[in-house]
């Protein structure tokens, strides 16, 4: 049985974590990237999208020589994205949810951290400015900074999520039972008398 459960626990984390996680990175086609850091400053990137690319999915990739970026509360960089002078995505990034940044090469130290700023839906075909520019996180060592948009992106099914959390719960419940009763109960059986022994020393 604990096996089983088990099975269920990992089933659970698989569509609770590595299935959304799966959907935002791989899906989708890549649309390109452009580089908004360029000698010490931010330049906004302009792009046209055509109708049916949609949804857009944006991703921003920070070079930096740190190996681990602790933001938290606080933003690395800000992105806002607009489209016939109407705002259609704004969002702050701290870059702390990457424990494992890529390598941007064997012989460099350097580490690419990605964050996701969000979905664009793109009903018709128009141009887009992206401006990103920095936070209030000044203890982050900027070497690069790129957009990266991918097109036709999926969407997490959020009813998936929700039941794989329920198996992690169910598998933890039932895990934690099976162990409880399944542990070494002293035996109940009458215990049976040695068996007479004959010659000197033995019993009459």
């Amino acid at each position: 049985m604990r096996k089983l459960f088990l099975l269920i626990i990992l089933a659970g984390v698989a569509l609770s974590f590595l299935y959304p996680w799966a959907v935002r990175n791989f899906s989708g086609e890549d649309l390109g990237t452009w580089h908004v850091y360029q000698d010490g400053r931010f330049k906004p990137a302009t792009v046209s999208l055509k109708a049916g690319t949609g949804p857009v999915r944006v991703f921003v990739d920070l070079t930096s020589d740190t190996d681990r970026i602790n933001a938290f509360d606080r933003t690395v960089l800000t992105l806002t994205a607009s489209a016939s002078n109407k705002t259609v995505l704004a969002e702050r990034l701290s870059f702390s949810g990457n424990p494992s940044p890529r390598e941007q090469s064997p012989q460099l130290t350097d580490k690419v951290f990605r964050d996701e700023a969000g979905l664009i839906d793109v009903e018709e075909a128009g141009t887009y400015v992206f401006t990103i520019g920095p936070g209030d996180a000044d203890n982050i060592r900027i070497k690069a900074v790129d957009l990266v948009l991918r097109a036709g992106a999926a969407v997490p099914d959020k009813r998936a999520i929700q039941i794989g959390f329920g198996l992690i719960a169910f598998g933890l419940i039932g895990l934690m039972l099976a162990i409880r009763f399944g542990r070494a109960r002293p035996s109940t059986k009458p215990e049976i008398p040695p068996k007479p022994r004959w010659g000197r020393g033995g019993g009459a």
